[in-house]
């Protein structure tokens, strides 16, 4: 345990995000369920909020007070190559998992990002990147493990417990610390894809994007594919090739045959001169290097928004107030959906009808979350005519800003399962379901 001024309290609190300062009265480095049972009751007793915190990709914000559970010692990984699962603890990361898996064969339903903590992507959908062939992550558990607001440590499955197995996945922390999950794999052992790149500056941005949205149309569900467009800044800490460059890039994950994907991946080359073009058949273990996600901490703001279809020319201008006129730096990365992420599943993940995720994500580095948010306004605010609701698993620093992120019906339910495992609100120090 850890409290302010305490050898070790702030390298506990340290995660990936850094933009937001979190200022627990105690922290509890966590090794077991017995551990997180007993900082729960510790803080139900005296009425003290409770946050959990395994990578701090996603912290919803700044806070003072409370308890703060750090899971990340719990990072077992165990795989059942008969059963085609993993039993994943509340710390692993998905990079864990993806080596352990690989040498049956077996690949897990993980994200972009291979230091993002399983669990808690999970818990908020989880959109891998095979997420067109086998859907959501949440869609593949078969059990979790958790510890409710009143202490007591639950196994739950679909059956034991329909209601609070239907509310854990999709509902992010709400109901209580899941501290281990058992979640199917899928026989996956290798894949086509990579990224092609183009110069934004000198191809239009808005042609290319007319161009993918097209390509999109006849693709197989086997194929999963993001555009994403970034003004890198002219910075001697990145590579020279990317200094002041703006780039407009597609991604691709494909587990078909490698001639299939170099046919299927032929119009996007004739779309302009690439700048680069990583595509081509690789190991899964090598999938982390589609995407090339940053892997160092930093600051940022996000959010993101899904579309019941793209409309090109609102997305084009999307693209224009976040590109290189910016005041600030924007990732922006829009995400072709449906085939299996549009299948019901026994879980909270809403908006499955949606076609299209669009996320901005911006750097705090020499801009602020006010000015992230008018600019978030203004760009989504393109888009509106189409929107459905907000994704839990890419929102950024706005804990303070629940809405949308789920339907009327489904926040609902997640209300009511609060007042049943939670009603104390216990576990408010996230995106609130009430």
């Amino acid at each position: 345990m850890f409290r302010p001024g305490d050898a070790g309290y702030e390298d506990e609190l340290a995660g990936f995000q850094t933009g937001f300062v979190t200022r627990p009265d105690l922290v509890v480095g966590a090794t077991s369920a017995q551990d997180v049972v007993a900082a729960v009751s510790y803080a139900a007793e005296h009425g003290l909020p409770v946050g959990v915190q395994a990578t701090g990709h996603g912290l919803p914000g700044a806070s003072e007070g409370g308890v703060l559970i750090s899971t990340r010692r719990m990072d077992t990984v165990r795989v059942d190559a008969d059963a085609r699962t993993v039993t994943v603890g509340a710390g692993a990361r998905w990079g864990q998992v993806v080596e352990a898996a690989a040498p049956h064969g077996l690949a897990p339903l993980n994200g972009s990002a291979p230091g993002v903590g399983a669990v808690s992507y999970t818990l908020g959908g989880g959109l891998p990147i095979l997420a067109r062939e086998f859907g959501y992550a949440a869609d593949h558990v078969r059990s979790l493990d958790v510890v409710t607001a009143d202490g007591t440590p639950r196994h739950v499955t679909a059956d034991s417990a329909p209601e609070l197995f239907w509310g854990l996945l999709g509902g992010g922390a709400n109901l209580g610390v899941v501290t281990e999950l058992e979640i199917g794999l899928v026989p996956v052992a290798r894949l086509y894809g990579g990224s092609i790149a183009f110069d934004g500056r000198t191809t239009p941005p808005d042609a290319l994007l007319r161009g993918y949205e097209e390509w999109t149309r006849t693709l197989p569900e086997e194929l999963t594919s993001s555009l994403a467009a970034v003004v890198y800044p002219d910075i001697p800490q990145l590579p020279p090739p990317l200094r002041g460059r703006y780039l407009v890039s597609v991604r691709v994950a494909f587990t078909g045959p490698a001639a299939e994907g170099e046919r299927l991946v032929a119009p996007l080359r004739a779309l302009g001169p690439a700048v680069s073009d990583t595509l081509r058949e690789m190991p899964y273990t090598e999938s982390p290097t589609i995407h090339s996600d940053p892997d160092f901490p930093h600051a940022y703001y996000g959010d993101s928004v899904l579309l019941s279809g793209l409309d090109v020319a609102a997305a084009g201008e999307l693209l224009a107030l976040t590109g290189p006129d910016a005041d600030a730096m924007h990732v922006v990365q829009i995400n072709h959906l449906g085939g299996a992420l549009a299948r019901p599943a026994p879980n909270a993940v809403p908006y499955r009808e949606a076609g299209w995720l669009v996320r901005i994500l911006s750097p705090l580095d020499g801009t602020d979350v006010a000015a992230a948010r008018k600019l978030h306004a203004r760009a989504f605010g393109c888009v509106a005519g189409q929107s459905l609701g907000r994704s839990l698993n890419f929102a950024f620093g706005g804990g303070d800003r629940p809405e949308g992120l789920y339907d009327a019906e489904t926040r609902k339910r997640l209300a009511a399962l609060k007042v049943t495992y939670d009603p104390a609100n216990l576990f408010r120090r996230n995106y609130d379901v009430r």
